[in-house]
Formats: C-alpha cells, sequence, structure tokens
C-alpha cells in the first residue's frame, strides 16, 4: 500500500471508530440548564475518546497494512478477478 493509501484507510478507519467509542460512558444532567438541550452529555471526556480512538485505528490500520504487504490477501489479484 502506498503512503495516500494508508492515509486514506486511516482516516476512514477513524472516523468509523469514532462513531463507535463516542457513546462510551455518556450521562445526561438531572436538570439541564435553560438553553441546554436535554440530551447533551455532563462530561464527554472527548480527549480520552479522541485518543482511544486514534490508538485503535493506528492498530487496525498497521493490521491491514500487514495483511495487504505480506501477501496473504493480494488486492491485485482480487481487482483482475473482477
Amino acid at each position: 500500500m502506498g503512503a495516500v493509501t494508508t492515509v486514506a484507510i486511516f482516516f476512514t478507519v477513524w472516523w468509523t471508530v469514532l462513531f463507535a467509542v463516542l457513546p462510551w460512558g455518556v450521562r445526561t444532567p438531572e436538570q439541564a440548564d435553560i438553553g441546554m438541550a436535554d440530551s447533551a452529555p455532563q462530561n464527554p471526556n472527548l480527549l480520552f475518546k479522541f485518543a482511544v480512538t486514534t490508538a485503535v485505528s493506528v492498530g487496525i490500520t498497521f493490521a491491514l497494512w500487514l495483511v495487504a504487504d505480506s501477501g496473504i490477501v493480494s488486492f491485485h489479484a482480487m481487482a483482475k478477478r473482477m
């Protein structure tokens, strides 16, 4: 895989993992402040969630790179068969 493909896969995986991680630990306040949505979380912990998302995405992207680079799965052969 080239660098551009790897970066594109990383960002695709990162956004997918982010949407899976965002609901973790969400707590809504018992009484929302005036002008705030009732469903707004008290403490979203976004920095922690971004760190987890990045770590998981690096691992998944690395695993995909290993599979593509090792030849276990040949994407070029798959494309020729189509």
